[in-house]
């Protein structure tokens, strides 16, 4: 025990002094309506009414419309993307025929197991299996399985003049390479999906792994950027600005946009833990 806390100890250290070079931060204490309280930008999905969309899926907020720099309520910040959600599908349940218009989804699936349908093709559904469903393509979920279907939901707008592809997209995690070991100190990545694949407002989708007693460059996002950490497996210590939290599975974050506000997230286990991660970084082009 007395180990694991002088590390941790000698973690924030670091921390504090990396950022502090690196950004010249603020060097006073958390202050109260004028530095960001990470209390609204990070929220489980738990604390969340559920509702049904697709005729028989089961969603429960995580982030919604709101407010990015002056979050009107807790979990309000998204400006770009439409929602973020905690989805489940019951044992032997089918979603109605669904044909998105105007918007995607894209389904990182948590647990259980199931099979969906776009147009010609199908898929089977499982743990680490990532779907980017473009608009204007009927597609119906199945959960053939004895236990609820369960996966994080994020629900993008498509901009003016935007070409969706024809087809879903399927990328399995567990067969994907790594992608980088390296980046902002030790994120182990694995891409799903980027703006060439098909995404329209968002530019990124991926996981993003953390090796024991490890930590992440801790780093700001100016305006325009909206960046989301939801937790996969097991819990971490989200460092956010001047505060931190233990982070639970199921719960995610956005990084208030204002270039001064640091995030990092620091795994002290002794497991990996990882991240599923969504970002649109600026105003971009978009696929014609």
């Amino acid at each position: 025990m007395k180990f694991k806390i002088s590390v941790l100890c000698l973690l924030f250290t670091c921390v504090i002094a990396a950022v502090s070079l690196a950004q010249n931060l603020d060097g006073s204490p958390y202050i109260a309506g004028k530095d960001p309280n990470i209390g609204m930008y990070l929220c489980h999905w738990k604390e969340s009414m559920p509702r049904h969309t697709h005729g028989s899926l089961i969603e429960r907020d995580i982030l919604t419309k709101g407010n990015a720099m002056n979050p009107p309520a807790k979990g309000a910040v998204l400006e770009y993307v439409n929602s973020f959600t905690r989805a489940a599908l019951d044992a032997h349940a089918s979603t109605t025929p669904t044909t998105l218009k105007g918007e995607q989804e894209i389904f990182y699936f948590l647990s259980g197991k199931g099979t969906i349908k776009a147009g010609n093709k199908t898929a089977d559904l499982y743990k680490g299996i990532c779907i980017l469903m473009p608009a204007n393509l009927e597609f119906t979920m199945t959960n053939t399985g004895n236990e609820p279907l369960t996966m994080y939901l994020v629900n993008e707008p498509i901009p003016v003049g935007f070409r969706p592809n024809k087809d879903m997209l399927v990328k399995d995690e567990n067969i994907l390479p790594i992608q980088s070991t390296s980046g902002h100190w030790c994120h182990i990545v694995k891409n799903f999906f980027e703006t060439d694949a098909g995404l329209g407002t968002l530019e990124r989708v991926l996981t993003v792994t953390f090796d024991p007693m490890t930590i992440g460059h801790p780093h700001s996002h100016g305006a325009g950027c909206e960046e989301v950490w939801t937790q996969v497996n097991d819990s971490s210590i989200a460092f956010i600005g001047k505060q931190i939290c233990t982070q639970q599975h199921g719960a995610g974050y956005m990084i208030p946009p204002d270039g001064k506000t640091p995030h990092s997230n620091i795994n002290t286990s002794d497991k990996q833990v990882t991240m599923f991660y969504f970002a649109r970084y600026k105003d971009h082009e978009v696929r014609k």
